[in-house]
């Protein structure tokens, strides 16, 4: 008996939180699906309409500039990070006296939420009381950095805010790799007279092939669903110049009252997303199989 009990304890235990997910995330999710395929407008409705949804979704501009918008701020983001993040890591691994404090300070942006870093890059870009606003102060009358109510460079911001949030946690990720890589190897290399970039070139950095995956599949993860960072810094403006699907979802769902569009916006972020982490689940799987 004591035995089934303790069997069964864990089961117990998880049972109340996995019929919570199951409910509202994945249920949700089942939710969402549906109301893509109806009639839904400022309300839920349940009148079947296929996937006209779908048709009016991809015959919007407004849906077009999203996709536009994520793919620049996507690319950008992650490229940055996992470049800046390497580089940090590489040179945070080379066993500096100041590595207790550099490595704190790299990461303490990602212990804010992205409300928090949309605000403080929104005072610190506005040309009224920002940058602009401080050199000209100081005598330097010509500088000028409006980017952030520029339409043409305003998701350039975006992508600044997110760099500098997200760095950190890349370089954090970078690091613990570099650190797990076999020192017999480098020694090895050494011996053989293989210059310091010869090694993090040929040998390192390809056997940190997981870690770059994983990069990015959360890079991706976070540019895709990106909404309250947008919001705080640009609110998706100028215009539309920072219009992102997360914040077209929003608008359309709970403000324009086309609740179906809204919802067919949503699911087609949900393949977006699927359709990085299924093939990064199955090379994880196929990976453990051979190992």
């Amino acid at each position: 008996m004591s035995e089934r009990l303790q069997d069964w304890l864990p089961r117990l235990v998880l049972a109340p939180s996995f019929l919570l997910v199951l409910f509202f995330v994945y249920g949700f999710i089942i939710y969402t699906g549906y109301l893509s395929v109806s009639d839904s407008r400022m309300l839920p409705s349940y009148g079947f309409v296929g996937l006209d949804n779908y048709e009016r979704l991809f015959k919007l501009p407004h849906w077009w500039r999203a996709l536009n918008n994520l793919w620049v701020f996507g690319a950008l983001y992650i490229i940055i990070c996992t470049a800046l993040g390497l580089l940090v890591a590489i040179l945070l691994d080379q066993k500096i006296r100041a590595e207790g404090v550099l490595r704190p300070i790299y990461l303490y942006p990602m212990a804010l939420s992205f409300i928090v870093t949309g605000t403080a890059w929104k005072w610190f870009l506005d040309p009224g009381i920002g940058l602009e606003h401080t050199m000209q102060q100081w005598g330097w009358e010509s500088f000028a950095f409006n980017w952030i109510k520029d339409r043409n460079f305003a998701i350039y911001t975006v992508v600044i805010a997110a760099v500098w949030q997200s760095s950190g946690f890349v370089m954090a990720m970078f690091l613990a790799g570099l650190r797990g890589v076999d020192s017999e190897i480098i020694r090895a290399a050494q011996m053989d007279g293989a210059s310091g970039f010869t090694i993090y070139r040929r040998i390192i950095i390809p056997l940190m092939r997981p870690v770059f995956l994983s990069a990015f599949v959360v890079l991706a993860h976070l540019a895709i669903k990106a909404y309250d960072l947008v919001i705080a810094l640009t609110g998706g403006g100028p215009g539309q110049a920072t219009e992102l699907p997360a914040t077209f979802m929003y608008s359309y769902t709970f403000t324009r009252n086309l609740m179906g569009i809204g919802a067919s916006s949503a699911v087609i972020m949900l393949i977006m997303i699927f359709s990085i982490i299924v093939p990064y689940l199955y090379s994880e799987l196929r990976s453990e199989k051979k190992s």
